[in-house]
Formats: structure tokens, C-alpha cells, sequence
């Protein structure tokens, strides 16, 4: 690891992977203080790389939009090879991003040995035997140069701006700033994992009824008609800062919440990271696999529905059980079991 001065993890995709590879960058730092670290990913996840502590540059690989065509990944190649990179962790497994490093001429490349592509690595990493962690999943690729680490993260730096920014929304849509601020985010990458509007209708019907309380709901700009239905008639009672807020607002609005409840998604990883504590709504994927690996304290809902296998991607599911199968009463037991 000495003779690594410059090293590119080439990343995962989505704002939850983000979080789970973080621990991968924290265990190179702290095998190689003095070198370089670049992440390459997409752009979605730029906010979380930019502010995980570990990482000095971040580099855009948008492979469906900037660089779909042939030309515009030769740009990035040649990109790349200027940097001059001694070693790359290729945590994704596709063939795409071990081509990059390959025509990169980086030396050393790490990775699985999946998709027909070990002849463009030089360090073979075979896949566990058992089902890891998300996490330890990503960690694990790093033996393939010898290192061993654990799946704690940093904590991601939040910007004393972006603080500041949250502070003075909260202020104007009336927050009282002494009172439990509870985040609800409804969304989700897929349908399958989004618990129903109406049982968010009825947690948020019964939390703005309880003194000392403020209910925020987040989602992005395609989830403001769920937003709306889930908020009904209770519009005055809460703040809908729904679509408002860039990523790393959204994570200092979470930072300051004291607790978040969401589904097995990437807010429910930014949260549980930072400190706040979070009930997660799972469904048909696996704590044991993509569950909160943060600082705040995480309780898990999730019942066995005797489906035949999880995670599960029938996204023609005709009922969507496991997520119904979670009812507003044990949200609400899980909300006074957390404060305690």
C-alpha cells in the first residue's frame, strides 16, 4: 500500500450503495494516509462522495447520459490516464468500469471477478461464499490488495452553510426549534419497497396530534403527488419541504432531525449515518444485507410473509404484502420505543 500514492475507487450507483462504500474509503486512508483518493460515480452520488472525509476528488461517469457515446468515455479515458492513477478498486461490477481502468492503463486493478472481465484485472477477487453485508460486500473486494477492514463509515461532513441554510427553512415555515423534529420520507427507487399512502396518511394524522412534535415530509420532484395525498387535510400541521432541497441540504436537514422513518433507502442510510435515529420499513429486502450500519440508534420493521425469496424484484407483485403487512401501530410503538 506505500506505493500507492494515487488510488480510484471506481464506485456504485445509488445515495444507499454510497454510504455502505464509505467504509472502503476510510479503510484505504487508513492504510495509505498519505495517498490520493479519487472516487469515480455518477453523479447522483457526487454529494455523499464529496462529503465522505476519506475521498479528495470526485469524477462524473454518467455512462447514460454524458458519456453514452464512445467518444465522450474516450474523453474520460484519456482523463484518466492523465492522473496517472496506481491502483484501482472497482467495486462495480460491471464490464463497463473495469474497460475504464484497463484502457486508463492504471497498474493495478482490483475487483470481482464477474461479467468475463478478469482479463482486465490483475487482482481476481472471487465472490464471498455466503451473502455478505452491503458493506462488508464492497470491503471485501479490498483483499484482493491484502486489506482487511471494518464496515463502520465515517461520519460525512456537513457543511456549516448548508447548516445554516436548514436552520433559517425551518425558522420560516414556523419551527419551533425546541421541538422533535421527526423527517418522514415516503419515496423509494422502487415501488416494491414503498409502504401505502394511507397508512402514511394515518402516522401523519396521529404524530401532528401529539405536543412537540413537528412532521417534515422529503421526497424529490417526482414524489410530490404521493407527498400531497399522504398530507391530505393536515397541510397547516406540517412542513412539506417535498422537491425543495439539494442533497447535501437534505442531509443537514436530516443531521438536525431527531429521527427519521422511511423504507430501506438511501435517506434512511444519510440519516442513520449522521447520527439521527431511524425506523426503516422493509419489505422484500434484508436488514441483514442493506440494513443502517450508522451512529443513530435503527429499528427495523418487517415481517415474514412466507414469500418465496428476498430480496425480491417481482416488480409485478399484485399486493405488495410485506410492506403492507407493517401496521401504523407499530410505527407508532417504535417511535416511543426510540425516545426512550
Amino acid at each position: 500500500m506505500d506505493s500507492y500514492k494515487k488510488i480510484l475507487v471506481i464506485n456504485v450507483n445509488w445515495l444507499g450503495d454510497a454510504v455502505f462504500s464509505m467504509p472502503v474509503f476510510r479503510t484505504l486512508k487508513e492504510y495509505s494516509p498519505e495517498a490520493s483518493i479519487s472516487c469515480l460515480g455518477p453523479s447522483r452520488i457526487r454529494p455523499v462522495m464529496e462529503a465522505t472525509p476519506e475521498v479528495d476528488e470526485f469524477i462524473a461517469f454518467d455512462e447514460k447520459a454524458a458519456h453514452k457515446s464512445a467518444w465522450a468515455k474516450w474523453q474520460l479515458i484519456t482523463q484518466l490516464r492523465k492522473k496517472k492513477f496506481d491502483a484501482a478498486v472497482i467495486l462495480h461490477r460491471s464490464l463497463t468500469r473495469a474497460l475504464l481502468a484497463f484502457l486508463a492503463g492504471i497498474p493495478i486493478r482490483v475487483g470481482y471477478n464477474t461479467k468475463n472481465r478478469g482479463m482486465l484485472l490483475t487482482n481476481h477477487v472471487s465472490l464471498p461464499s455466503k451473502e455478505l453485508h452491503r458493506a462488508d460486500h464492497y470491503l471485501h473486494v479490498l483483499q484482493g490488495i491484502g486489506i482487511n477492514g471494518s464496515k463502520s463509515p465515517s461520519t460525512l461532513n456537513v457543511s456549516k452553510s448548508d447548516q445554516e441554510v436548514i436552520e433559517k427553512i425551518l425558522i420560516d415555515h414556523r419551527v419551533n426549534l425546541m421541538e422533535q423534529l421527526i423527517v418522514i420520507h415516503s419515496g423509494g427507487n422502487w415501488d416494491l419497497k414503498q409502504w401505502p399512502v394511507h397508512y402514511f396518511q394515518q402516522l401523519v394524522q396521529g404524530l401532528v396530534q401529539k405536543e412537540g412534535i413537528k412532521i417534515i415530509l422529503t421526497g424529490s420532484q417526482k414524489d410530490q403527488p404521493r407527498v400531497k395525498d399522504i398530507i391530505g387535510e393536515c397541510s397547516a400541521q406540517v412542513v412539506n419541504l417535498t422537491g425543495e432541497l439539494d442533497i447535501k441540504q437534505f442531509i443537514a436537514l436530516l443531521k438536525r432531525a431527531d429521527l427519521l422513518i422511511s423504507s430501506d433507502s438511501g435517506p434512511l442510510h444519510l440519516a442513520n449515518n449522521v447520527g439521527t435515529n431511524v425506523i426503516g420499513l422493509f419489505g422484500p429486502t434484508r436488514p441483514e444485507i442493506t440494513g443502517p450500519i450508522g451512529q443513530g440508534k435503527a429499528i427495523i420493521l418487517q415481517h415474514d410473509v412466507q414469500c418465496n425469496q428476498k430480496p425480491c424484484y417481482n416488480l409485478n407483485c399484485p399486493n405488495n404484502i410485506c410492506m403492507q403487512s407493517i401496521s401504523v401501530e407499530e410505527v407508532f410503538n417504535a417511535i416511543d420505543q426510540i425516545k426512550d
